[in-house]
């Protein structure tokens, strides 16, 4: 994960030994690791700033949230140089910001994107997910729940951006401990909004905060998942 105090450092759970050993168990030869201090320095008289691409959804919710992952990603590449970097289709915003940055700035790098690897009943993994109380963890799934509804809409002929997005929201509000950060149908490309019926593939984004029961104390956990929507490849099965 990404260093800096922009991007709620101290919110995110550390598995640094858990991640070397499978590392080892994967054959990796070598690991590049450096400490927070090195990548975010607190004296940081330079940025990376990213125009249209990181206003929207994470960027509207969490402001200087892009210009920190794209100053810190820069950094990475410029000191392990690596052929490709792979990133998380998972956080699809994130990924459009890199491949942006990479473009424009003229990086000798391959992005790749991974698609989403899921727990055993949908949710999309995170480090966030251990975070999450064991009832709030249960109605998790809201989020996986709502994708599949606007997918099967979609599969079943409905165009209509504002109904795909009220078939994704009335599953989430069937999770009490759900709070909608944003659910939103953005064109998969420029991540430009989308109004009337779907023509080109869009993204369904979706933000949910997770609170613990009132008879637990904790913070809201904040989850994240998407999916593309291809109005033309649910025509084509249908």
């Amino acid at each position: 994960d990404v260093c800096s105090s922009d991007l709620e450092v101290n919110r995110y759970p550390r598995t640094r030994e858990q991640d070397l050993q499978r590392c080892r168990d994967a054959g990796v030869d070598v690991v590049f690791a450096p400490e927070c201090d090195e990548m975010a320095g607190s004296a940081r008289q330079t940025w990376i700033e990213v125009g249209e691409l990181a206003q929207p959804l994470c960027g509207r919710s969490r402001p200087g949230h892009f210009r920190a992952v794209a100053t810190i990603v820069v950094k990475l590449l410029l000191s392990a140089k690596p052929h490709l970097a792979v990133f998380g289709e998972k956080d699809y915003q994130q990924l459009a910001v890199i491949r942006s940055v990479v473009r424009d700035l003229g990086f000798d790098v391959e992005i790749a994107g991974a698609p989403t690897v899921r727990e055993a009943d949908g949710l999309a993994l995170s480090s966030r997910n251990v975070q999450l109380h064991p009832v709030a963890r249960r109605q998790a799934v809201a989020l996986v729940r709502a994708l599949d509804a606007a997918e099967s809409a979609l599969a079943s002929g409905e165009l209509d951006s504002a109904r795909l997005l009220q078939r994704a929201t009335a599953e989430i509000e069937k999770a009490p401990l759900a709070r909608v950060d944003y659910v939103e149908l953005r064109d998969a490309i420029s991540l430009g909004p989308i109004a009337g019926k779907l023509v080109d593939p869009a993204l369904l984004a979706l933000a949910v905060y997770f609170d613990s029961p009132e008879s637990a104390a904790g913070k809201a956990v904040r989850l994240i998942d998407n999916r593309v929507l291809d109005p033309s490849r649910a025509a084509a099965s249908r």
